[in-house]
């Protein structure tokens, strides 16, 4: 990584930038898993690496086939695009290549979570809860739980 950075170091300077701009352009890099976007099909391949980490690319290759009935040139491009946006990681074993996840579960939740809520509820919560609750997506199990969730908040304040 620091050899990486003296190298981007480089570039900055001599496109005429001094160091502050170089740390102003390097802060939203250290930023970068809490606003990964991640699509459906890459969360699915991100989903088998979750379940067992690491694991080599011809058992991914092998779920994914029999799961979403993919081919393996898609499979690659999907590994190749979480490589690039830094969800995963790859080390090379020979001839074979074992990928593992970088990008946590929850952290994965907590961004979609995040943006759902701000796409269309404004940021707020109490409005997705009654947008289930006017659609009667809501069970009683779903309703019991909320209860149980509020009142422990109030137990904490």
């Amino acid at each position: 990584m620091l050899g990486w950075v003296s190298g981007q170091y480089r570039i900055l300077f001599r496109a005429g930038l001094d160091i502050f701009d170089y740390m102003r352009n390097l802060l939203p890099i250290t930023n970068v898993i809490t606003t990964m976007q991640i699509s459906e099909a890459e969360s699915l391949v991100m989903q088998v690496l979750w379940q067992r980490s690491p694991r080599y690319a011809e058992d991914i290759i092998a779920q994914l086939s029999e799961e979403q009935d993919w081919q393996e040139p898609t499979i690659k491009t999907l590994l190749n695009r979480l490589l690039n946006k830094g969800a995963i990681q790859a080390e090379k074993h020979g001839r074979r290549y074992c990928y593992s996840a970088v990008l946590k579960r929850e952290e994965w939740v907590t961004i979609e979570s995040k943006s759902l809520l701000n796409r269309i509820f404004d940021g707020r919560v109490a409005p997705l809860v009654a947008h289930f609750s006017e659609k009667g997506k809501l069970s009683k199990k779903d309703i019991a739980e909320l209860k149980k969730l509020i009142e422990g908040m109030d137990d904490e304040r």
